[in-house]
């Protein structure tokens, strides 16, 4: 593959393109784009909510954004959610009555797209007084469709409370991570981040053998299968989680060596 070159780069955001201050170095924009005025289209692919993507705007300013881990997809240009997978009241009232059965201590918020509730008990770590960010019941969160659940603990690991959740929520919806906390985020049955570059690729004409992917956290792990088994490239951070670089076929430096910029100027 010394001769490869992709025709779509797709990126995390937090951990991998973005560095630890929440900005884009010089050397990382100037590199996107180039390959940017080459054609190549630049798509990032996140657990991000479409409200924590104003900012990325006066960085890349055009496409289209996967945001909360492949169930929304976000025209950034326009700003507008060009389509959404939920997850479904009845699986929601399902789950969560599981999970606080099992485990009391369980928090729970949702994510409606451009919109953020929280339990009152629910600790957030950001969005604190944030437009669009409101307390409610859990019965009031559940009543509708939304993008994203989110559950957190405040004692337990993250990695053993993300397989007590992913035990309990079984295939009624998909479980996944990208925090350093004990915080588990579930989307609908079968939608990743692979199935929203997939969604995305397919828009440009662009199989999964000409893309590369970069992350660095577990909700990577199925848009690195996805990219891997197709003959594509799906490059971890140096800083990875251990499962995620399992799946890679590269490894870069981190995002403070502008990891995603020196793998893509060695292309």
């Amino acid at each position: 593959m010394s001769d490869w070159k992709p025709r779509l780069i797709a990126s995390d955001m937090d951990g991998t393109l973005l560095r630890w201050d929440d900005t884009v170095s010089e050397a990382t924009v100037a590199e996107l784009g180039r390959w940017r005025a080459d054609g190549v289209p630049v798509v990032l692919a996140t657990g991000r909510p479409p409200r924590w993507m104003v900012r990325i705007r006066e960085v890349l300013g055009t496409g289209t954004a996967v945001c909360c881990n492949g169930a929304v997809l976000l025209d950034l240009e326009r700003f507008e959610i060009v389509h959404e997978d939920p997850l479904h009241p009845e699986v929601l009232e399902s789950v969560t009555t599981e999970l606080r059965r099992q485990q009391p201590d369980t928090w729970f918020a949702v994510e409606y797209g451009l919109e953020f509730r929280h339990e009152p008990i629910y600790k957030p770590r950001w969005d604190v007084d944030a437009p669009g960010v409101a307390e409610a019941t859990l019965a009031e969160m559940v009543a509708q469709p939304v993008a994203k659940l989110l559950a957190r603990h405040e004692s337990m690991t993250r990695d053993a409370f993300v397989r007590l959740v992913d035990d309990v929520v079984g295939d009624r919806a998909t479980v996944t991570t990208s925090s350093t906390d004990a915080l588990a985020e579930i989307s609908a049955p079968g939608v990743t981040k692979a199935t929203g570059l997939a969604q995305v690729a397919a828009g440009h004409g662009v199989g999964p053998q000409d893309v590369v992917v970069f992350g660095d956290m577990p909700n990577d792990i199925a848009a690195f299968e996805w990219v891997r088994d197709g003959g594509g490239r799906a490059v971890a951070m140096a800083h990875a989680h251990p499962d995620l670089l399992a799946v890679a076929t590269d490894v870069t430096g981190t995002n403070e060596d502008d990891g995603v910029a020196t793998f893509l100027a060695a292309l």
